[in-house]
């Protein structure tokens, strides 16, 4: 079953109803579903797949003519084009038929390993014959840094060809869900943190094992889908993946800042710096700065952008060898579960933000928010350091939001730091949200119900919210 990607695969379909040329390119990180996207939109389409190879010029080449040639046949065939440009030439042959025909090459930066000279050509049949046409071309690939590079970026030949771009991410919370019906909305919560809302982990998550056993299958048994999941991406990505291991273990145990990071690994602070650019690039760390400073800002932090690496680095890389041992389920009953609610810290801030981009939520904000983020600072008047988890500025405005995910109710002492931090800004007008995971107590309620600018939303309406 098809669950999610409504707008990536309404867009598909009505540049598909353009019946004019069109050029897609599609990329994002492994295992979030691009394939899936592509091969749903060709269904009950006429149509050509190929999904390139990490191998040579030949294969790729034998592999491309298959699937132009024998698209629609079942038996083995050896025939194949001479070279790229006999295949081109043919594909041309079916463009000049007039006939709406989708072309998608997936994993395209193997086959432009395999053969470097295959954009420039592209380029060329595009220019020449193919925007005239009704062909349908779509160009995907997991190397973001290539795609963004050498198929989107300016110096590419292919610059300018495309008609539309996907950067295809992890589902969010409330998209993850649909996978997740069977269970609680803390389960389903725990469940999309773990794996990152990465579709393909989700769907290897059984509805007849609780979360715990779901979890301890996946990542703490040797044979498990997830047990050395980083480890495999990395070597794919990566050429010495084994300092980039260190970087991230030292940024999953709190380390922030390039100096702290280089001090937790033994690296050089300038080879770390470019190091934590590659996994930038690869959407595996993320670069933040207060969201009142440019990103320019010498405050800058390093945090890890893709929770399952947060959960398998913290919980996972420093337990390989016991849980090799079969010590999987005591490892997690141990070191998990104890620290589940405070993985999820972060999590649920998330969750939190994804929550005011829902159509119907944006509505009800105080001011048309852009870019959420997380601010931390100097207070002056205590003279200590004070974090906010979530906040955004518009004009002389603000919104600035607590999220707590505790199994108490919030009591009156966390509006009262909350209102304390809103302080620190001079912006005339500012809004306050708390987020709760187990709702509030009855002072709060009460606090809130006479001061307009305070907003309370708990996990519940959440989740109902998201549900609309």
């Amino acid at each position: 079953m098809f669950i999610g990607r409504e707008r990536e695969l309404s867009k598909l379909n009505k540049m598909y109803q353009s019946e004019m040329f069109e050029f897609a390119v599609l990329y994002g990180r492994r295992r979030v579903g691009k394939t899936t996207l592509i091969r749903e939109f060709m269904r009950d389409k006429e149509g050509i797949f190929y999904m390139s190879i990490e191998g040579t010029k030949k294969e790729n080449l034998q592999g491309l003519s298959k699937a132009v040639l024998f698209q629609n046949e079942l038996q083995e065939n050896t025939a194949q084009f001479l070279d790229f440009e006999a295949l081109l030439v043919y594909i041309d042959a079916l463009a000049r038929k007039g006939d709406r025909m989708i072309i998608a090459i997936d994993e395209y930066p193997y086959l432009a390993a395999s053969y470097p000279s295959i954009s420039s050509m592209l380029q060329s049949h595009i220019d020449n014959c193919w925007k005239d046409s009704k062909l349908f071309f779509i160009l995907c690939g997991s190397s973001m840094s290539f795609m963004e590079d050498q198929v989107l970026g300016y110096k590419s030949p292919l610059y300018g060809r495309r008609t539309a771009q996907f950067k295809i991410h992890p589902f969010t919370f409330f998209e993850a869900r649909k996978m997740l019906a069977a269970f609680s909305r803390e389960e389903q919560a725990i469940l999309y943190g773990a794996t990152g809302g990465i579709p393909e982990y989700l769907s290897r998550i059984s509805v007849k094992l609780s979360v715990h056993e779901n979890l301890t299958q996946l990542f703490f048994e040797e044979s498990g889908r997830l047990f050395e999941e980083p480890v495999n991406l990395m070597k794919q990505e990566l050429k010495e993946p084994m300092s980039y291991h260190s970087i991230i273990s030292a940024i999953a145990s709190g380390a922030s800042k390039v100096n702290e990071i280089a001090t937790k690994t033994g690296l050089e602070t300038s080879g770390c710096s470019n190091q934590l650019s590659s996994l930038i690039s690869l959407g595996i760390v993320c670069k933040e700065t207060p969201i009142t400073e440019p990103e320019s800002s010498r405050k800058t932090l390093y945090r890890l952008a893709d929770s399952m690496y947060v959960f398998w680095y913290r919980f996972v890389r420093p337990n390989i060898s016991s849980i090799s041992r079969g010590a999987g389920e005591q490892i997690y009953e141990a070191v998990v579960i104890p620290q589940l609610n405070d993985f999820m810290g972060e999590i649920f801030e998330e969750i939190c933000q994804q929550y005011l981009f829902l159509p119907d939520v944006y509505e009800t904000l105080p001011f048309p928010v852009g870019k959420v983020g997380h601010w931390w600072g100097n207070n002056p008047k205590k003279k200590c350091q004070e974090e906010i988890d979530l906040m955004s500025v518009y004009e002389d405005k603000l919104l600035i939001g607590e999220c707590k995910w505790k199994n108490e109710k919030i009591g009156i002492n966390v509006i009262e730091k909350l209102l304390e931090r809103g302080e620190l800004f001079s912006h005339k007008e500012k809004n306050y949200v708390i987020f709760s995971k187990s709702g509030f107590s009855g002072e709060v309620i009460e606090y809130a119900s006479v001061n307009d600018n305070i907003r309370l939303i708990d996990f519940e309406e959440m989740c109902e919210e998201g549900n609309a």
